[in-house]
């Protein structure tokens, strides 16, 4: 089971951190993600990192997310800096077969 947190409103400019706590199994033998989705439009990769720590970005957030392991919950976060109103979605922890239940990141000023 994967679930996320940390997701909320913020202003253009602003930061957030997600979290995503696993469950059940180790998820460090993963390569594990983060999507996000509007309505209306395909569930889109945002970042990625493989079981041995390589990390791989959407060409919208490079330098501005980062993705790292986090071994206190099992799982991941997604650090989000100068976030844009094109940010604005839901956003999804992934793993193998496994999806969490989404959080909502909110952009506008």
């Amino acid at each position: 089971q994967l679930v996320e947190s940390g997701g909320g409103w913020v202003q253009p400019g602003g930061s957030l951190r997600l979290s995503c706590a696993g469950s059940g199994r180790r998820f460090s033998d993963y390569t594990m993600d983060w999507y996000r989705q509007v309505p209306g439009r395909q569930r889109e990769l945002v970042a990625q990192i493989t079981f041995r720590g390589y990390t791989s970005y959407a060409d919208s957030v490079k330098g501005r997310f980062t993705i790292s392991r986090d071994a206190a919950v099992n799982g991941v976060s997604l650090e989000m800096n100068n976030l844009k109103p094109e940010d604005s979605a839901v956003y999804y922890c992934h793993a193998n077969f496994w999806w969490g239940q989404g959080t909502q990141v909110t952009v506008s000023s």
